[in-house]
């Protein structure tokens, strides 16, 4: 993402004809000898009959993809003479594009990322398949089809605007588009389950990781697959950001500026989660930045998987390093997780289940303490009852919580304490929560009683200020303390009748 520049150079050293690339290039690198040979011909231009030598600078930097095309062609073009542009002209111009053998331009990775990289004076030519960038990155970013259309816009400055692409990708361009399209914004569809609701709307609203625990069947998933109808666009900033990483990572995005949803399947690697590979390519964390990353059927993915989310969920970025390269993503996401009590995933209790005691343990103990320790919000997703399913609207007695709710709570946090509820730490948190001593009595009993970690007593508070938000209340009070409580008690041996759990009093 930091899109180091990589300056090339061309010598005619003349003598017999042969092609040398030098710079430590990959093997799609060095193919574009042939690419930029055959396109350079099919355009009506010549390739130098002698020796030809290009530097890709700096030497010790490892090339790779076919990004290079572009400035290469460029590059023997005004070295042949072939290409001599207007004294007068005052940018500085960048290329970034793979050739074809007929000289059109084929869609790059990272073009975002360079264009956010270039000094003021500095312009960007890339491909025109990669326009959709150009609303972020203004009028540093130059979109062009053909290889001539490149030529015809450095020779003749008079004639760029003939050459000039619409943007039919731009940010308003993509909301009247959409609008039609816009999500309802609730978690209404899904029946009953109002415990689970009002845990959803407390994410959504103060950006605290979820965990919903029950047998199939009674909606978790759904109800994970509606929070980005709940939650409000991106920032600017943070839509820059994650426009640049699936720039990197070469993947398309929503046209809308709406938090992305990222729902892996069990069977990830870490790689893949975390990001890495031969070259330094984002994770699934990363491309959730700025939204949701939903893990289905928790225990069943590797413990190594789950536990390399450990420091991401905390410090909201992930370093990676091997032994040629070290590089580091943003990855500030909000997790969403649902699992079944047990491998059978049955009515889970004495009746109906039949997993061992010791095969429960197992299968809950492949999700590891420490991550349930950072996870905000436990809540447990009952059956529903069959007279429920068939008539719906008996039990649809509460009032659905929308986007407009959340806008509103994460409006009311960033004015008072200028981040979400779930960033509060130190100071700011105990600003933000103003304890009596009631409430400070009851929150520290419950440490003792539950063995609270200080992560989990934090996040009991942080929790607390969001119920708080959500009940237009200025001071937490002792029921929001004791709601929040509830989210951070699940008895995991109880379900469904396999034990009880010890009320404090």
């Amino acid at each position: 993402m930091a899109a180091p520049q990589v300056i090339v150079e061309t010598h005619l050293a003349g003598g017999l004809p042969g092609f040398t690339l030098v710079g430590l290039p990959e093997t799609a690198v060095r193919e574009a000898r042939d690419r930029v040979k055959g396109a350079l011909a099919n355009c009506g231009y010549d390739f130098p009959n002698g020796r030809v030598v290009v530097n890709l600078a700096p030497a010790d930097l490892l090339k790779e993809g076919g990004r290079f095309d572009l400035a290469i062609a460029i590059s023997i073009l005004r070295a042949t003479g072939q290409l001599v542009e207007p004294p007068t002209q005052a940018e500085r111009w960048e290329f970034l594009g793979e050739l074809s053998l007929a000289g059109e331009l084929r869609q790059i990775r990272g073009g975002l990322c360079a264009a956010l990289q270039l000094d003021p004076e500095q312009r960007l030519i890339v491909p025109l398949a990669n326009q959709r960038d150009s609303h972020l990155a203004g009028e540093r970013l130059v979109p062009m089809a053909h290889l001539k259309d490149v030529i015809r816009w450095l020779t003749r400055p008079d004639e760029r605007r003939l050459l000039e692409v619409p943007v039919g990708h731009g940010r308003q361009g993509a909301q009247q588009s959409g609008s039609n399209l816009q999500p309802t914004g609730s978690a209404q569809p899904v029946i009953g389950q109002h415990q689970a609701k009002r845990a959803l709307a407390l994410a959504a609203g103060g950006g605290h990781h979820l965990l919903m625990v029950g047998p199939p069947g009674t909606g978790k998933s759904l109800l994970a697959r509606t929070l980005p109808d709940l939650l409000p666009q991106l920032d600017p900033r943070t839509e820059l950001e994650v426009a640049a990483i699936y720039s990197v990572a070469g993947q398309q995005r929503p046209d809308k500026p709406q938090p992305p949803f990222r729902d892996p399947h069990h069977s990830i690697s870490a790689a893949a989660m975390v990001g890495g590979g031969r070259q330094p390519t984002p994770g699934e964390i990363s491309l959730a930045h700025g939204g949701a990353l939903f893990l289905d059927e928790l225990p069943h993915f590797k413990p190594g998987v789950l536990d390399s989310l450990r420091e991401p969920l905390e410090t909201g970025t992930i370093s990676i390093a091997r032994a040629n390269w070290r590089v580091q993503f943003p990855a500030r996401f909000q997790l969403l997780a649902a699992m079944n009590p047990c491998p059978a995933g049955l009515v889970c209790n004495d009746q109906g289940c039949r997993c061992r005691p010791d095969q429960v343990q197992r299968y809950q103990a492949r999700v590891s303490g420490p991550l349930l320790d950072r996870i905000d919000l436990h809540v447990s997703v009952p059956e529903v009852p069959r007279a429920l399913l068939l008539n719906p609207e008996i039990g649809e007695t509460h009032q659905a919580f929308a986007r407009p709710d959340v806008e509103r709570v994460r409006q009311k946090q960033h004015d008072r304490q200028g981040v979400m509820n779930c960033a509060l730490a130190g100071e700011r948190l105990q600003q933000a929560c103003r304890l009596g001593n009631a409430e400070e009595s009851l929150l520290t009993r419950a440490a003792e009683h539950y063995q609270l970690s200080a992560r989990g007593f934090h996040r009991i508070m942080r929790v607390a200020r969001t119920i708080a938000d959500l009940e237009y209340a200025d001071e937490v009070n002792g029921e929001h303390l004791a709601e929040s409580l509830s989210y951070r008690t699940l008895n995991w041996s109880g379900f469904g009748g396999r034990g009880s759990s010890t009320p404090m009093r």
